[in-house]
């Protein structure tokens, strides 16, 4: 189950875009997970230039998991 509490949506219409948005939510949802050490992060793909990026107890601190839906 992926936690509700952080969650930032990412829509872009360029690959560089994309890059720099996803190193950017990352970034900001690691800092968010050191104060727990208790989530990781996982980045999920929903379409073609439309992700997501959650704080989830499904990963393991420390760890960036990617999804395909």
């Amino acid at each position: 189950m992926t936690t509700a509490s952080e969650c930032i949506e990412i829509r872009v219409d360029s690959r560089r875009l994309l890059d720099d948005r996803l190193n950017e939510a990352v970034k900001g949802l690691q800092r968010l997970a050191m104060l727990t050490g208790t989530h990781g992060i996982l980045l999920t793909r929903h379409r073609p230039g439309h992700y997501t990026a959650a704080l989830s107890d499904q990963v393991p601190f420390g760890m960036t998991r990617e999804l395909v839906h």
